[in-house]
């Protein structure tokens, strides 16, 4: 039973998850804290974090680690199928469509369409890693004293690093990483 259970509910994740990994976020937060709590939010920041490291997309990283976690190496493998499933089947179909049908101005404003949507779903999923890790227990609230000051400055550090000096990612993943390990020494 908890096998279908993984395997429809990351189907779910695989139909709705437009946008790729980071859209999909939202969607597998949803599903496995809220609806199943088949994990915990502290587990779920570090499922986003072992999702990113590891190679691969992020949604099939995330189904085979609760699946895993779960239900071992069969329920990994139910998750990963259920994820993968519908990107397989709606990609077939969608090529088949875009090669019969590019040329339609129709098929080009679908496309625009989707654009605003798909960001908004991005949007969300930075905001539901981001605000768990800068607010310990995820609600916004300076006055209770949960802001993690040392969180935001590693943040704000590596988006800075990012988006200023275009530094790789990597190399500032590992960089954080590195000042986080040397304070967690020092302190």
């Amino acid at each position: 039973m908890i096998y279908l259970q993984l395997f429809l509910a990351f189907l779910q994740i695989g139909v709705f998850s437009f946008g790729g990994g980071y859209a999909a976020m939202p969607l597998i937060q949803s599903q496995v804290v809220a609806n199943h709590a088949w994990i915990s939010l502290s587990d779920f920041t570090d499922l986003v974090t072992i999702a990113e490291m590891t190679p691969g997309p992020i949604a099939v990283n995330a189904a085979t680690f609760v699946g895993s976690q779960v239900a071992g190496i069969p329920g990994a493998l139910a998750a990963t199928s259920g994820v993968v499933l519908p990107s397989c089947l709606f990609v077939t179909v969608l090529a088949w469509l875009y090669k019969k049908y590019r040329s339609l101005t129709l098929m080009q404003g679908i496309l625009q369409s989707l654009r605003p949507a798909v960001v908004a779903t991005i949007f969300s999923a930075g905001l539901s890693i981001l605000l768990p890790t800068l607010f310990a227990d995820g609600t916004i609230s300076f006055l209770a004293g949960n802001f993690q000051i040392r969180a935001a400055l590693l943040f704000f550090g590596a988006l800075v690093c990012l988006r200023v000096w275009k530094l790789n990612p990597i190399l500032v993943m590992a960089g954080c990483g590195c000042l986080e390990l040397l304070f967690q020494l020092l302190c």
